[in-house]
């Protein structure tokens, strides 16, 4: 590991320490650690030197986010959002957008990311938010759900239509601007301390330099952009889920003893610790191979960014269930470390795709790329043998 992330990582740990517990129970983290580090640019790490960024690799921010996630996937849903945000100013932002919004989000400003609709998820025809031209700004009006990190936010971007036609515009929005209206969450399933929240925006408006790019992009080239960042990040983190889980439950099964046995000599138990071993190695994989994938600019980096969140939230709710039951009641405490990832994780087969969508991106990939690792020699043989 690179030893300025290891720097990092120990600042978050520091900051951090065991309070992630408490955090969950009150469903609320502290604003002052965000501040600090989003100050040093660590919720969004990627964002280069240039901007006041780490300007960490996919790589690097990974295992950052990992740690993250591994400590409280709370806090690590908050870096994603300021995350996803920074990577679609960096697309999108023009040279003065960049230059502004950027510096602002690596020197402690906060932020969050509006997608999902109350009738509009996955489908994008569905969506309802307009951003309009309107003399020399732009008009927002729209709802969004369920916007992580909100309750922190100075300011959200929020994705809608533009204008009146078919293409797409991302908004950078204060908070305090009139006509934006915020509904927290009181009582979410996971990531409880995340500030999740509803916003409606009834006329708000703002200036053209708050529209990256003055909008127009296809709608579902902002959209994929945007949650590939997301993918990426939520699929480290499930890897940091998966971490805390395996060391959870390792240490307790040391321990714990039944009659004069101790739980690591049971073998249904060592069976239990080989799957969870297993799913952090598989899902580490996953996501090294995609952070390659994006650090290289690969055609394959948002697919592979699909594969990574499938593959590693996936493991990491079943993991997580498994710590739970070799815990038992120990792990069935409020805000213990295993009950909060068995919540956690579950939503990360929701979020950013569910379990079904990326299925579904993952076979139209195999349907558009069969073929692909076959010479015509052994195709051709291959159909001669099935005729």
């Amino acid at each position: 590991m690179p030893e300025r992330v290891a720097d990092e990582r120990a600042v978050i740990g520091e900051l951090v320490g065991s309070r992630a517990a408490a955090w969950d129970v009150a469903g609320e983290l502290p604003l002052d650690v965000l501040r600090k580090l989003g100050s040093q640019g660590l919720l969004c790490a990627q964002v280069p030197t240039t901007y006041g960024g780490p300007g960490l690799s996919s790589r690097d921010n990974g295992e950052l986010t990992a740690h993250a996630g591994s400590l409280c996937s709370s806090l690590r849903s908050v870096m994603t959002s300021q995350g996803i945000v920074a990577w679609t100013i960096q697309r999108f932002g023009d040279r003065s957008q960049r230059r502004t919004f950027l510096a602002e989000l690596t020197s402690g400003k906060l932020t969050a990311v509006g997608f999902s609709e109350p009738g509009a998820g996955s489908d994008l025809a569905a969506m309802q938010t307009r951003i309009r031209p309107d003399g020399d700004g732009f008009v927002v009006d729209g709802e969004k759900k369920w916007v992580t990190g909100t309750r922190y936010a100075d300011f959200v971007l929020i994705v809608g239509r533009h204008g009146d036609g078919e293409g797409a515009a991302a908004a950078i929005v204060p908070v305090d601007t009139p006509g934006v209206h915020i509904e927290l969450l009181p009582h979410p399933m996971g990531c409880r301390a995340a500030g999740h929240a509803n916003i409606r925006l009834d006329n708000v408006r703002l200036p053209a330099s708050h529209v990256l790019g003055g909008g127009g992009q296809p709608l579902s080239m902002l959209f994929t952009t945007a949650l590939s960042y997301g993918r990426m990040s939520i699929a480290w983190g499930c890897v940091g889920i998966l971490r805390a889980c395996l060391d959870a439950a390792s240490t307790h099964v040391r321990h714990r003893r039944q009659g004069d046995v101790a739980l690591a000599d049971h073998q249904f138990v060592r069976g239990h610790l080989a799957e969870m071993f297993i799913a952090e190695q598989v899902s580490l994989r996953a996501c090294e191979h995609a952070s390659r994938c994006w650090d290289s600019a690969s055609p394959d980096m948002g697919v592979m960014a699909v594969l990574a969140k499938h593959v590693s939230a996936g493991h990491a709710a079943r993991g997580a269930a498994t710590a739970v039951q070799l815990l038992g009641s120990a792990g069935a405490e409020d805000g213990h470390v295993v009950a909060r990832a068995f919540r956690d994780a579950k939503l990360m087969e929701l979020i950013e795709g569910s379990n079904e969508i990326c299925r579904l991106i993952l076979a139209d990939h195999a349907l558009s790329t069969s073929g692909r690792h076959t010479t015509p020699d052994e195709s051709e043989a291959g159909g001669r043998t099935r005729g």
